[in-house]
């Protein structure tokens, strides 16, 4: 009774496997040709140029939506005991999510709402515990895959993380000439300096774990939810080490730009990932039980 249940109900159900990866692919590609189509920046009354608020509070919405769907669809794979990894790992990168969904939820409020710089919020204290959390989350992901790399993947690791730490170190770099003390308020300026090395830190190191894991999980029915989580940490260091060199060598920059579309696509594949493991481990269960009945 309870198979036949368990069998039935998913096809009269909006939340399969199917109509989640198309939901999301067509979020990506809103979120795409929204920040395409309506980025530019407008001139206003005081002849200065600025994007349209309605259109930054378009872009929060994007990337918010994106994360808690993501952190959703993580903690149901948390919950299921038929889930093929560690569901500690799906956990810890769903409770990741869920606190991206929070910071940027604080910083658009900063931004929009009390029309701030961002440079220091609330919101930062939720982005730490993002990378915290998806830090630990990927290494148990690859803890538990027996990794067993050749050579030529060593090398491409060691590859990626030496271009990834070179790209983070330069874009890091204040312009000769700019006092940041100048641009924030006295006290903040050592917080923001630290807060701003442990994000890139951090975007090297998940960076270095994305791609052991691409390389780890190639091949298979399983391998494609956790080469979408490695795309996504991709996602997520190319839009963060955007924002870092757009802070630290754009004048007066507003958020908007195109590049931070990454951030959305960052959640979009997260929560790809998590679809395709579920959907995976419900096929690779049934096999199994089909197995054992016969």
């Amino acid at each position: 009774m309870r198979a036949s249940y368990n069998n039935s109900y998913p096809t009269k159900s909006l939340f399969k496997t199917r109509n989640i990866v198309l939901a999301s692919i067509a979020w990506g590609v809103l979120a795409l040709l929204y920040f395409l189509l309506f980025s530019a920046k407008i001139p206003g009354a005081d002849g200065t140029q600025s994007r349209a608020a309605w259109y930054v509070i378009g872009t929060n919405i994007f990337e918010a939506l994106a994360y808690l769907s993501a952190g959703i669809l993580c903690l149901r794979n948390w919950r299921s005991p038929q889930i093929v990894s560690d569901r500690n790992v799906w956990l810890a990168i769903g409770i990741g999510m869920l606190s991206y969904f929070l910071g940027g939820i604080f910083f658009g409020y900063t931004e929009i709402v009390l029309k701030e710089e961002p440079i220091v919020s609330l919101g930062d204290v939720f982005f730490v515990v993002t990378y915290l959390f998806l830090g630990v989350g990927m290494i148990l992901a690859v803890a538990s895959s027996r990794l067993n790399l050749e050579k030529w993947h060593w090398m491409i690791v060691s590859a990626i993380a030496a271009f990834g730490s070179a790209l983070a170190w330069l874009i890091s770099q204040q312009p000769q000439g700019v006092d940041i003390s100048e641009q924030v308020p006295s006290g903040v300026e050592n917080i923001a300096l630290i807060l701003s090395t442990v994000y890139i830190v951090s975007d090297v190191l998940l960076l270095i774990i994305a791609t052991t894991l691409l390389l780890a999980f190639w091949g298979g029915r399983v391998s494609l939810s956790w080469r979408m989580i490695a795309a996504a940490a991709f996602s997520l260091y190319i839009a963060d080490m955007w924002f870092q060199y757009a802070t630290n060598w754009i004048p007066n920059y507003q958020s908007g730009e195109i590049l931070e579309v990454f951030w959305v696509m960052s959640g979009v594949l997260f929560g790809m990932g998590a679809t395709l493991e579920y959907d995976a481990s419900k096929v690779r269960s049934r096999r199994t039980g089909g197995r054992k009945r016969a």
